[in-house]
């Protein structure tokens, strides 16, 4: 079994690569950081982690020959285990309103919009980015990937914009930030956090260890 984690110049590749390379005892014979669409093609799992703004991380996904094509390939059509990280699951929308209007890859219906915390809040003052350690709620608490990991746990999060589902079913997991965020959103083989499992500590090791070991 093989792993890639995709470099399109954004990302916390380094402590992504580390993680998952913690976590990979017995399961994962090789994780490569790449940017080749070949290598991407021939792994047996597929992780996107991303920082940065949507439209600049779409460009940089975009301006690899043959990697967005690669991914097509190998997740929505050949069905290969994928998480998005943070702006990776971000770009599994529809479309992102970050500075501009930019597309997507348009794998789950939705799209990308700035947090208003303070909208739906009692609470006052409370800042954008979102960042910090945030509990889940789920939504889907029979996913694999959230074996031995309770409703209610903290994860951390780092963002300024948020994933709205048209599909009610794509939702796994919520945060609560004035307004109810997208924490984890899904379906068949793809997966996605909006927070950063490699930041959080055990219960971010323990999901990496679960979607090592997802077989949909």
């Amino acid at each position: 079994m093989s792993l890639a984690i995709i470099d399109c110049g954004s990302g916390n590749l380094k402590s992504a690569a580390k993680a998952f390379e913690k976590m990979s005892a017995g399961s994962i014979r090789e994780i490569h950081v790449t940017k080749c669409p070949d290598l991407v093609s021939k792994s047996d799992q597929i992780v996107l982690p991303g920082v940065g703004s949507f439209p600049d991380f779409k460009k940089g996904l975009s301006s690899i020959p043959g990697l967005r094509e690669s991914l097509e390939e190998q997740v929505m059509k050949r069905g290969k285990p994928f998480m998005g990280i943070c702006v990776g699951m971000q770009l599994m929308a529809d479309m992102g309103y970050e500075y501009s209007m930019t597309s997507g890859l348009g794998w789950l219906p939705g799209e990308v919009s700035k947090i208003d915390p303070n909208q739906k809040s009692s609470e006052v003052n409370l800042k954008v980015p979102h960042m910090g350690w945030n509990s889940l709620s789920f939504k889907d608490s029979t996913h694999p990937c959230l074996n031995g990991i309770e409703h209610g746990s903290y994860v951390y999060f780092v963002h300024s914009f948020h994933l709205r589902l048209k599909q009610e079913t794509d939702l796994i997991a919520t945060t609560q930030y004035g307004d109810m965020l997208t924490a984890i959103a899904g379906r068949d083989n793809i997966i996605g956090t909006q927070f950063h499992p490699e930041k959080s500590q055990e219960i971010g090791l323990r999901l990496i260890k679960n979607f090592l070991a997802w077989r949909p």
